[in-house]
C-alpha cells in the first residue's frame, strides 16, 4: 500500500511564485505521509500571452522551477511526478515535458506530450498547441513507489492506443496530469478517466489545474484517482490544494484476474472496406 498526494494547482504567470507553491506542496505532502506527489500539466508557468511567457522559458538544464522542485524532493525525501513544464528544445521549439523525480531529486524519467491540443470549441475558445510545441516521440513506463507508472499528459487522454502500449509494457498505474478547459472537462473528464482505468485494470492518477488563472483562462479541476475497477477514490472538486489516496497494487492483480481483458488483446487486422 502506497499513499500518494495530488496537488491541484492554479498556476499563474510568475514562475518564481509557482515554484514556491510547488515546494510548499512537496513539504506538506511529505509531512502528510505520502510516498509520491503528483502535480498538474504546466506546473511552472501557465500563460497564453506568448510574448510575455517567452522571457521565462528555459532549457531543461537551467529551468529554475525544475531545480527548485528537485531540491525540495531531495530535502523532503519524496518522489515527485512533476506533471509538465514548458521547456525550450535545442531546435528552438518548445516541449511540454513531464518529469519523474526520486527521493534524492534525481530525474528518473522524462516524457514529452505526444498529442497536441489543436481545437476550436463551441464556446469560441481556440487552442493551437502545435504552433509552439513539438510533439513527443516515445511512450514511457518507469518504476516508482506506486509500481510501474505509465506517463501521459492531458490531451493524450483521448488516444487509447497510447494506454494500450503503456499497459502492454507493464504499467499498473497511469499518470494523466492536465489543464483541461471547463467545457471539455465538464463533458468528458470523468468518463474518459474512468474508461482508461477500466479498459486496462490500472490506477489512473490525474492531477489537474483548477479555477480562474492570471492569464484569463479557466480550468476544470477535479483532480482524480481512479481505481482499476473504475471506482473514484479521490475527486478534489475545484479548490486548490492537496488531496491524498492509497494505492494498493494487489487490487490491480485482483481486477485483472476477475476480468482479464489485457490477456485477451489481439492484433487488430486491417479493416475490410466493403461497398
Amino acid at each position: 500500500m502506497s499513499r500518494i498526494a495530488l496537488y491541484q494547482a492554479r498556476t499563474g504567470i510568475d514562475p518564481e511564485a509557482n515554484a514556491r507553491d510547488l515546494v510548499a506542496a512537496i513539504e506538506e505532502a511529505a509531512q502528510g505521509g505520502a510516498a509520491m506527489l503528483f502535480t498538474p500539466e504546466m506546473s511552472g508557468l501557465l500563460d497564453r500571452d506568448r510574448a510575455r511567457a517567452a522571457a521565462f522559458l528555459h532549457g531543461e538544464a537551467d529551468d529554475p522551477v525544475l531545480a527548485a522542485v528537485r531540491e525540495a524532493a531531495a530535502r523532503s525525501g519524496l518522489w515527485v511526478h512533476l506533471g509538465s513544464l514548458a521547456l525550450r528544445r535545442e531546435d528552438g521549439r518548445l516541449a511540454n515535458r513531464g518529469f519523474v523525480l526520486d527521493d534524492r531529486g534525481a530525474v528518473r524519467a522524462t516524457y514529452d506530450k505526444l498529442h497536441l491540443f489543436d481545437v476550436d470549441l463551441p464556446t469560441g475558445e481556440s487552442w493551437r498547441e502545435s504552433a509552439s510545441y513539438a510533439p513527443g516521440e516515445r511512450a514511457v513506463v518507469v518504476a516508482t513507489p506506486v509500481g510501474p507508472l505509465g506517463l501521459s499528459i492531458c490531451y493524450d487522454l483521448r488516444f487509447p492506443d497510447l494506454y494500450r502500449a503503456l499497459t502492454d509494457a507493464g504499467a499498473k498505474a497511469i499518470a494523466i496530469p492536465a489543464a483541461f478547459t471547463v467545457p471539455t472537462g465538464a463533458a468528458h473528464w470523468h468518463v474518459l478517466m474512468r474508461a482508461r482505468a477500466i479498459e486496462a485494470g490500472v490506477f489512473v492518477i490525474a492531477a489537474a489545474q483548477s479555477g480562474r488563472h492570471e492569464d484569463g483562462r479557466e480550468t476544470y479541476g477535479h483532480s482524480l484517482v481512479i481505481g482499476p475497477w473504475g471506482d473514484v477514490l479521490l475527486d478534489m472538486g475545484d479548490e486548490k490544494g492537496l488531496g491524498y489516496a492509497d494505492i494498493d497494487l494487489a487490487r490491480v492483480d485482483e481486477v485483472r484476474g476477475r476480468l482479464p481483458a489485457i490477456s485477451h488483446r489481439r492484433p487488430i487486422p486491417e479493416p475490410e472496406q466493403l461497398p
